[in-house]
């Protein structure tokens, strides 16, 4: 039996003027998303209405048929005619493309209007890029598409992007082989192969976030952010032929230059310029690198120069500021804590006399012709100058020592005088030797001619050959601990008693001499200070500091404890229990590393017993009570001799009240918390908890202030006492 096929009535489409139609009661559309009216009105205006309104009769109250049509569908479009009638730029009577559903039909309004909003498909994001595309195609440009489709220049510049993919990776995005979020990570790269084979690479691993394709296809592109772009400068790359590509869709801290051979080349071309015209303040070579190995500088000797003086302007300012400073030190020295506006107005005085204050260094001119510089890039991208370097060849000779000398070289220095790696190259006009790696800058290595002469062997042969030698001394020094001794003794006799850092070693290990930047001024004058110089004086009359055969005839031939006691003075030198300013940027020392060695430094303390009260520490009005708030005098006053004592002094201004209290102090055996032991401080705290349950406080204890005790009878000091 055949199937009756059902025919299809389309409702009839007719123009109904503009105020024949007012908004139906039954359209669902409840909240605006999407386009605004006021976009949607201007489009209207320029386009013309792309979709009929869907209509239906509107009845009385007798259900007969009136002149109005009510608008379950389209009432957004109806809003923005609305509009442009108020603006006067459409009639009231204009005619409106309606589709017209019958009164008496089965399908409510509610389903009309449910229906026309629920069956709409969003525009597939490749859709709408290959549309963008064709309107560039047609003449438009980036703003004019914009501007139609009522986006942002940047939405049509990111969907235009799309056409630097790869057409077979935009395929396997259409049939949603990919996320737009995948697909917009290739954009980094205009490499279309590159992109196919980093996707054949990750579709089928469990790592194909966007961020692992933009670091695949980067990964030989240097970002616009590292410091060799920096230094150099985008635009300068870019005028020299470099490309840039730019991740329109996420930040890219301005995007990769994809030839970082231009690159370094545009690098050591600038470092060589700088170079160049820093050779002409006279200094015998420079060393120029992108990266400066640890432990450049070991065995150079400093230059120590003085700091160019302060301009009149500059003094001036400087002792304004100095003066505002010290005014707010004294004006809150009695409080525990700055003000918050004060303490931000001292940090600004502060970071502008420390900025005065680093003066460029002057150098005599003697020295800079034997010295040198290190130049490279710092962490900013900006360049770093390290001035006034003294190589153990350049140092002053005695006279008699150079006249004689076989086997001088056409520079007149001996073949090993620089040691092994090192040669003089490009040489500026004012007789400087610029240098990178111990080769000309900007030279082009090549293998020299092979003209029969016997030359020095190769520097990279040099490295693998001693390379050998120094893994066979550490395992024949790895078995012998009584030449290992005697090889640490001289390396550290050699770094406490000797003032230059001229002489080289063969062992890595060193003791540094800890300065103390910051020091009372009697500390030099301390018990402790006159024990060390002492002790100092003694090892280095007896030591051969001359030569290091004879040092190493002496050190061997010591007996044991003379050895280790000279051990022990030599790390001395080496110990640092100092508190330093934190920096949180990373130079200087990190709030680990200072917790580390506070705590280090209280282990060593309990180990060697000591006692800052016997080493002639003690609280007095300039070492301690002078430079702390009333709070801290009381607090230490109150923990040395009782509560009692400490409100006697608590009225008093702070000078008369720091006087006292070192008199109160004094043989009390009170330190400061950073000068106390811990184990020390448990201890402590243990006795007076057990004291906790007696009257351990008795009040002919408590010492009255000298104020309080002048020319008074003992009994009536004791009487107020008890008061």
């Amino acid at each position: 039996m055949t199937k009756a096929v059902q025919k299809i009535t389309l409702s009839p489409s007719r123009d109904i003027p503009f105020d024949k139609l007012v908004l139906s009661q039954s359209n669902v559309r409840r909240i605006n998303a999407g386009v605004s009216v006021d976009e949607l009105a201007e489009d209207i205006a320029r386009r013309g209405l792309l979709q009929g309104l869907n209509v239906r009769p509107l009845l009385d109250e007798a259900g007969v048929e009136t002149d109005k049509f009510e608008i379950p569908a389209g009432g957004r479009r109806f809003q923005a005619l609305s509009l442009l009638v108020k603006q006067k730029r459409l009639a009231k009577t204009a005619p409106i493309p309606c589709i017209v559903r019958d009164a008496a039909s089965d399908i409510l309004a509610e389903d009309d209007s449910l229906a026309e909003n629920m069956q709409r498909v969003a525009l597939h994001p490749l859709d709408q890029f290959r549309a963008f595309h064709a309107l560039r195609e047609k003449g438009q440009g980036e703003e004019a598409i914009a501007a139609a489709f009522f986006v942002t220049p940047q939405i049509v510049k990111q969907r235009l992007k799309l056409a630097s993919v790869a057409p077979a990776l935009l395929e396997v995005y259409a049939e949603d082989g990919m996320t737009l979020e995948q697909l917009m990570a290739f954009t980094v790269s205009a490499d279309h192969a590159r992109q196919v084979q980093v996707w054949e690479a990750v579709k089928n691993s469990w790592n194909k976030e966007p961020y692992s394709i933009r670091r695949m296809l980067t990964e030989t592109s240097v970002r616009a952010s590292d410091r060799h772009a920096v230094f150099v400068g985008v635009d300068a790359y870019e005028a020299a032929g470099g490309t840039v590509s730019r991740d329109l869709f996420q930040g890219d801290d301005g995007g990769w230059l994809e030839d970082p051979a231009l690159l370094d080349r545009l690098v050591a071309e600038k470092l060589q310029v700088e170079a160049e015209m820093l050779a002409a303040e006279g200094w015998k070579w420079i060393e120029v690198a992108t990266d400066l190995p640890y432990g450049y500088s070991h065995g150079l000797r400093r230059l120590a120069g003085d700091p160019a003086p302060m301009t009149d302007a500059e003094s001036a300012a400087h002792a304004a500021l100095l003066a505002e400073y010290r005014g707010l030190e004294e004006e809150y020295s009695g409080q525990d804590e700055y003000p918050e506006e004060i303490d931000a107005r001292i940090g600004q005085l502060e970071a502008a006399m420390e900025a005065l204050e680093a003066r460029p260094l002057v150098f005599d001119p003697a020295e800079v012709a034997r010295a040198g510089v290190f130049m490279t890039l710092d962490r900013d991208g900006s360049l770093a100058v390290y001035r006034g370097y003294v190589r153990p060849e350049d140092e002053p000779r005695e006279e008699t020592v150079v006249q004689d000398l076989d086997g001088l070289d056409a520079m007149g220095q001996g073949a090993d005088a620089a040691g092994p790696g090192w040669q003089p190259s490009a040489i500026s006009g004012v007789g400087t030797v610029i240098t990178s790696g111990g080769q000309p800058l900007g030279a082009d290595i090549s293998e020299d001619e092979d003209d029969g002469a016997l030359k020095p062997l190769p520097e990279r042969l040099l490295m693998e050959l001693t390379a050998h030698r120094t893994l066979a001394l550490r395992e024949a020094i790895g078995r012998s601990p009584d030449v290992a001794l005697t090889l640490l003794l001289l390396k550290l006799v050699t770094d406490t008693f000797r003032t230059s850092g001229a002489s080289g070693s063969c062992v890595e290990v060193s003791v540094r001499h800890v300065y103390m930047a910051a020091q009372s001024a009697e500390l030099k004058d301390s018990t402790v200070a006159k024990s060390v110089d002492a002790r100092h004086a003694a090892w280095e009359e007896d030591l051969p500091l001359g030569d290091d055969a004879a040092l190493w005839d002496y050190l061997t031939v010591l007996d044991q404890g003379s050895r280790l006691a000279l051990l022990a003075h030599c790390l001395s030198f080496g110990i640092n229990a100092l508190h330093e300013k934190v920096n949180p940027y990373g130079a200087g020392i990190t709030s680990g590393g200072l917790t580390r060695r506070m705590a280090q430094a209280d282990l060593v303390s309990q180990a060697v017993d000591l006692d800052m009260v016997e080493a002639g520490w003690e609280p007095t009005v300039d070492s301690y009570l002078n430079r702390v708030p009333k709070a801290r005098i009381l607090e230490a006053v109150r923990k040395a001799k009782g509560e009692g004592t400490a409100q006697l002094l608590d009225h008093l201004k702070k000078g008369e009240m720091a006087v006292e209290a070192e008199r109160l102090l004094k043989g009390s055996r009170w330190l400061p918390e950073v000068l106390r032991r811990s184990d020390l401080v448990a201890l402590a705290s243990e006795e007076i908890a057990e004291g906790q349950g007696d009257d351990a406080v008795q009040l002919e204890e408590i010492e009255l202030p000298a104020f309080l005790t002048t020319d008074l009878p003992e009994g009536v000091a004791a009487m107020m006492a008890a008061e």
